[in-house]
C-alpha cells in the first residue's frame, strides 16, 4: 500500500515538474504585441529586424528596436532592408530609434538586400556599417509629393464640392480642384525643406560634406557596386556577410547566433492582395487612405 502511494506521489511531482518546465519555456518564448514569438535568448545573439515593403508605418520596427536595445544579451541589431522607402516620418522615426538604441550601446549593421532606396537608404544611414549585395538597387535621394485631380471627371458627371476654408492653401493638395501657381510655390518648398533633411542624414551618415552629396541627390538610383564607389555604402557582402561583421564588432564568434521574430500565422489572400494596393497607390495604407504624403519613396 506504501509502495502504491509512493508511486502515485512520484508520478505527480514528475507531471508538476514538467508543468513548470513547459510553462516556464513557453513564458521565456515572449509572445510579441505582434502575434509573434522568439525561442529564449541564450547566451549573446544577434538580433536580426526585417524591414520589408514600403514603410508606411514605423510602429512594428520601432517596437523590436526598443526591446533589442533593452535586452541585454543581444550586442549587435543587423537592420535587413528590403524597402523602396515610403513615408517621410516613418522613415525618420525607425531612424531616429535606431540612433538612440546605438546611444546606448548597441551595434547596428544595415544588409540590404534587393532594393533599399529612398527612404530604405535613409533608415540604414543610421547604421555603423552598410553592406550591400553588388546587385541592390539604393539610392534615390529625395522626395516625392503626388497626387490625383479629379475635378474634371466630377464636373462631367454633375459632381460638385462646396469647400469653406481659412485661407487659400488650407486644401493644398485636394483631388477636387487643379493645384494653383500658390500651391506649387508653397509645396515646393515643403519638398525643399524635407529635401534638405534627407541630404544632410546622408552626409552625417556617410562622414561626407554636403557639397559632395549633392551630385549623388539627385534621385538617381544606384547597383551596389556603384553605392560602394560612390561612398554611399561601406563594402559588399549579403546577409551573413552582414553577421559576420556584427560578431566581430560585438567580440563574438562568426558565424553568431541569432535572434529574429517569427510571424505565427501566414499571410492570407487578402493580406497579399492588400500589400499589393499599398504598393501601387501612394496616399493608402494599411491603416486606411491618408491622402497626400510626403514620401522617401523609389517607383
Amino acid at each position: 500500500m506504501a509502495k502504491r502511494r509512493d508511486i502515485v506521489i512520484g508520478v505527480v511531482i514528475f507531471f508538476a515538474f514538467a508543468g513548470f518546465v513547459f510553462f516556464t519555456v513557453v513564458a521565456l518564448m515572449g509572445v510579441s504585441e505582434e502575434g509573434s514569438f522568439e525561442f529564449p535568448a541564450m547566451g549573446k545573439r544577434i538580433a536580426i529586424i526585417e524591414v520589408e515593403g514600403p514603410i508606411y508605418s514605423s510602429k512594428n520596427v520601432v517596437r523590436q528596436i526598443k526591446k533589442y536595445t533593452e535586452d541585454n544579451s543581444v550586442p549587435a541589431i543587423v537592420l535587413r532592408v528590403d524597402s523602396p522607402g515610403g513615408g517621410v516620418a516613418a522613415s525618420q522615426e525607425i531612424y531616429s530609434q535606431l540612433l538612440r538604441a546605438k546611444d546606448e550601446g548597441k551595434i547596428i549593421v544595415a544588409s540590404m538586400g534587393s532594393v533599399a532606396a529612398s527612404g530604405g537608404l535613409y533608415i540604414a544611414m543610421a547604421a555603423d556599417t552598410v553592406v550591400a549585395n553588388p546587385g541592390t538597387l539604393t539610392g534615390s535621394i529625395g522626395v516625392i509629393f503626388q497626387y490625383q485631380t479629379i475635378d474634371e471627371l466630377a464636373n462631367k458627371i454633375g459632381v460638385k464640392t462646396q469647400v469653406i476654408k481659412s485661407g487659400v492653401l488650407k486644401d493644398v493638395g485636394s483631388m477636387w480642384r487643379e493645384p494653383t501657381e500658390e500651391d506649387f510655390i508653397h509645396l515646393q518648398s515643403v519638398i525643399d525643406d524635407t529635401y534638405d533633411q534627407f541630404v544632410n542624414v546622408v552626409a552625417e551618415g556617410r562622414r561626407m560634406e554636403i557639397q559632395d552629396i549633392l551630385p549623388l541627390a539627385d534621385g538617381r538610383i544606384f547597383t551596389g557596386r556603384q553605392a560602394l564607389e560612390a561612398d554611399l555604402v561601406d563594402v559588399l557582402g549579403d546577409l551573413d556577410d552582414a553577421l559576420d561583421i556584427a560578431a566581430s564588432m560585438a567580440g563574438m564568434d562568426a558565424p553568431p547566433r541569432t535572434i529574429i521574430e517569427v510571424p505565427r500565422s501566414r499571410a492570407t489572400v487578402w493580406d497579399l492582395l492588400g500589400k499589393l494596393v499599398f504598393d501601387l497607390v501612394p496616399g493608402i495604407t494599411s491603416e486606411g487612405f491618408a491622402g497626400p504624403q510626403l514620401l522617401f519613396l523609389y517607383h
